[in-house]
């Protein structure tokens, strides 16, 4: 069993926020940021410098080009989604050193730092107060079928 130490540590050396990814990327450091959502999720928005590879498809063929070197981060919508979970597995078991963004790109766009899309770039939005509305806590009712957009995983 851990003791909490080994807990902390084990989390700090496997997650990371946007704010010290941010400071990552800035200072040049040797960091593949990776996209695990679908093609059509990381085209409507994603982190710049990013690259797309969902999930499902990773694959040594598919990372063949990547550098083994660098810190591996992954991310995809947010809490309510494991696609950067599922990616940072499977980039471990191809032995790369891997973290997973805490919060993906919802929580990358509340601490208000910018997104791209097919169409140019984007702004985030700091201070998002956390949404409270039954279908926003993913408390589905009748009503919200049509108004909640599949996931993006």
């Amino acid at each position: 069993m851990l003791n909490p130490i080994e807990h902390y540590e084990s989390k700090l050396a496997f997650e990371t926020d946007s704010w010290d990814l941010k400071v990552s990327l800035e200072s040049g450091e040797n960091v593949v940021l990776v996209d695990a959502r679908s093609a059509a999720a990381f085209q409507r928005e994603h982190i710049p410098g990013a690259i797309n590879i969902p999930h499902a498809s990773i694959s040594a063929e598919a990372t063949n080009h990547l550098d083994n070197g660098a810190l591996i981060v992954t991310y995809c919508d947010g809490i309510g989604c494991n696609a950067s979970t599922k990616a940072a597995l499977r980039m471990a078991k191809l032995g790369f050193r891997v973290k997973e963004l805490i919060g993906g790109l919802d929580w990358w766009k509340r601490d208000g730092h910018k997104t791209e899309s097919a169409s140019g770039p984007r702004h985030g939005r700091p201070g998002t107060p956390l949404p409270r509305t039954p279908s926003a806590l993913g408390t589905r009712t009748s009503g919200d079928r049509e108004k909640i957009p599949p996931s993006t995983c």
